[in-house]
């Protein structure tokens, strides 16, 4: 993607309550893609008490609480994973249980024309993705619903698209503690429901041809082609994350498609986060690149 232009910081209001994060960035560094379009007439995008905006993508910037649930490597991965699979760019996508909103506004920046709806139940995490697309000027093109994607009639009237995402809990209940921090206990464990659940939705919002890609924890392999085959989805392609050489996979991300599997998929390479002397590695540093994050 090419490079945007520089241009100056925009300059926070009086009475801002939470943190504005400064760029950390190399020298010379051109932030590429679309650059945000921030209103001048709107405080409510900025960070309150208790949260921060930090960068993102480009010079796009995601709000987030303090002492809540953040980005992360798997939205990164799965991101980085649906932008590859996509083909052409999609007009419309669907993020289902999009939290706080970074696999949709990752997609955003990297697709400056689409047409992005993310649903999302817990009303803390609607409320930051909703600034945070106000904040980048993608309000125009994407929203929030807010509710169980569980339910049809919060999906009504979204099908077909030509992407579905989705970063599902990793843990059924009952197997860990979970935590009593905002935001964390739904974003971890399985409380309206896992891997399951999103497959179903998917297939049912999926255009001819079209791919669902989310993340699912490393060992969640068998359980992602049982749950596919029940929704007659068929696994198209996967590629399990590494945190550094040597390590084991951390979790998995996964490209499904209408259909049923015609052969067995070859185990690919995993993607290596860091080498074992804790360097990124080239892969990883070209993942970042194509997605608008520094070297």
């Amino acid at each position: 993607m090419a490079a945007a232009n520089p241009s100056s910081a925009p300059v926070p209001p009086e009475g801002v309550g939470g943190i504005v994060r400064v760029a950390r960035r190399p020298a010379g560094w051109l932030a590429p893609g679309p650059p945000p379009r921030i209103p001048a007439d709107r405080p409510e995008i900025w960070p309150r008490a208790g949260e921060d905006l930090c960068f993102l993508a480009g010079d796009w910037r995601i709000l987030q609480k303090l002492d809540g649930h953040r980005w992360s490597l798997d939205d990164l991965v799965a991101a980085w994973w649906a932008a590859k699979l996509v083909g052409a760019p999609p007009a419309r996508a669907v993020d289902l249980g999009c939290g706080i909103g970074t696999v949709l506004l990752l997609l955003a920046w990297r697709f400056p024309e689409v047409c992005i709806t993310g649903i999302e139940a817990q009303q803390v995490s609607v409320d930051l993705a909703r600034r945070s697309l106000a904040f980048n000027g993608a309000d125009d093109r994407c929203a929030l619903r807010a509710g169980d994607f569980r339910d049809p009639a919060v999906r009504a009237g979204l099908a077909p698209v030509e992407l579905v995402t989705g970063t599902p809990p990793y843990f059924p209940p009952g197997t860990g503690t979970e935590s009593l921090r905002p935001q964390f206990g739904p974003c971890h464990f399985e409380r309206r429901g896992g891997a399951e659940d999103y497959l179903r939705a998917a297939a049912e919002l999926l255009g001819a041809g079209a791919p669902f890609v989310a993340s699912a924890a490393a060992r969640q392999r068998g359980r992602i082609e049982a749950a596919a085959a029940e929704a007659q989805l068929a696994l198209d392609s996967w590629r399990e994350v590494v945190p550094r050489e040597g390590k084991d996979p951390l979790f998995a991300v996964y490209s499904l498609r209408r259909g049923r599997p015609v052969r067995a998929l070859d185990a690919p390479p995993p993607l290596v986060v860091r080498d074992r002397a804790g360097r990124r590695t080239e892969e990883f540093l070209a993942l970042r690149r194509e997605m608008g994050l520094p070297d």
